[in-house]
C-alpha cells in the first residue's frame, strides 16, 4: 500500500550551515507518530519542509505516492496535507465560528467571496459546527478567539486543519503553552480523530507523546538518531543520554 507520506533523503543548508542531515521519514495511512529530539533537533524545520514552507536543498517529499516537492502550501493543502503551529495562527478578533466557515470557503475556492459564503451558505456553517461538535467547542462557536483560554485556541487551530480534509495531519506541539492540567483534554481530542488520518506530531510533554505514538522518531543536529516503539526508545541508552534524561531533569 502506497504510504500517506514518505519523505526521501531531506537536506537543507542555510550558507554553510546545514539544518538537515539526509532525513527519510515515512507515516503509512492511519499512523500515529510522534517526532522528538532536543530543542534545535530541526523538528519544526523538517515540517516546514515537508508543507513547502521552506524549500529542501536535496530529497523529495511524496503525498499519497505523488510527488509534491515543487508544489506550493496552498496546493499541498488543497491536496490533502495540514498543519498546525507552535504559536496559533488564528483570526482572534473574529469568533470560532467565522474562523472556520473561512477556512471551509479557501478549501472549496470561494476564496473572492468568504464572507458572503460563511454568512449566507447553511451547508458550510453545518459543516463548520459539526467539527466545532467533534472537538467539544460548540458552545465556544460565537466567541471570539481571543476571548477563550489557550487550551481552548489550540482546539480551534485543530478543527481548522481538520476543516480541510487532511489525508496527513501534523501537529506542532499541539500542548504547547496549556497548562498541564488540561493538556489531557487535547490528548484525547487528538486520539478520537478519523483513525483513517496519518497523524505526525511535535512534542515535548514525553506523556503526551507515550499516550499518543504507535512509532517515534527521534531527531538531533538535524538527522534521524532512531525509530522505534515507546517501548524501545524509552529503553534506548542513546536517546535516553541525548534527550529523555534531559527531559527528566527539566521536569524535576
Amino acid at each position: 500500500m502506497t504510504a500517506a507520506l514518505e519523505v526521501q533523503s531531506f537536506n537543507r543548508s542555510f550558507g554553510a550551515l546545514q539544518v538537515t542531515c539526509d532525513v527519510s521519514l515515512t507515516l503509512e495511512r492511519g499512523a500515529r507518530r510522534a517526532l522528538i529530539g532536543p530543542n534545535g533537533a530541526g523538528k519544526t524545520t523538517l515540517v516546514n519542509l515537508i508543507t513547502g514552507a521552506l524549500k529542501p536543498s536535496s530529497g523529495r517529499v511524496l503525498l499519497n505516492g505523488e510527488d509534491i516537492t515543487t508544489t506550493s502550501q496552498a496546493d499541498r493543502a488543497r491536496r490533502g496535507l495540514a498543519r498546525t503551529f507552535q504559536i496559533n495562527q488564528l483570526f482572534r478578533g473574529l469568533s470560532v465560528l467565522d474562523n472556520l466557515c473561512l477556512t471551509i470557503g479557501e478549501r472549496d475556492g470561494n476564496c473572492n467571496n468568504l464572507w458572503r459564503t460563511a454568512g449566507s451558505n447553511p451547508a458550510v456553517i453545518d459543516e463548520a459546527l459539526d467539527h466545532l461538535d467533534s472537538l467539544r467547542l460548540v458552545d465556544d462557536a460565537l466567541k471570539l478567539v481571543r476571548e477563550l483560554p489557550y487550551g481552548r485556541q489550540r482546539l480551534v487551530e485543530i478543527a481548522i486543519a481538520l476543516a480541510q480534509k487532511p489525508r496527513v495531519l501534523l501537529l506542532d506541539e499541539p500542548a504547547a503553552g496549556v497548562p498541564s492540567s488540561e493538556s489531557h483534554l487535547i490528548l484525547d481530542v487528538v486520539a478520537s480523530l478519523d483513525p483513517g488520518i496519518a497523524i505526525l506530531i511535535i512534542e515535548h510533554d514525553m506523556d503526551v507523546v507515550f499516550r499518543f505514538a504507535k512509532q517515534i522518531t527521534v531527531m538531533v543536529q538535524g538527522s534521524v538518531l532512531v525509530e522505534g516503539t515507546p517501548g524501545e526508545i524509552m529503553n534506548n541508552e542513546q536517546v535516553r543520554a541525548v534527550y529523555l534524561g534531559q527531559e527528566s531533569q527539566r521536569h524535576a
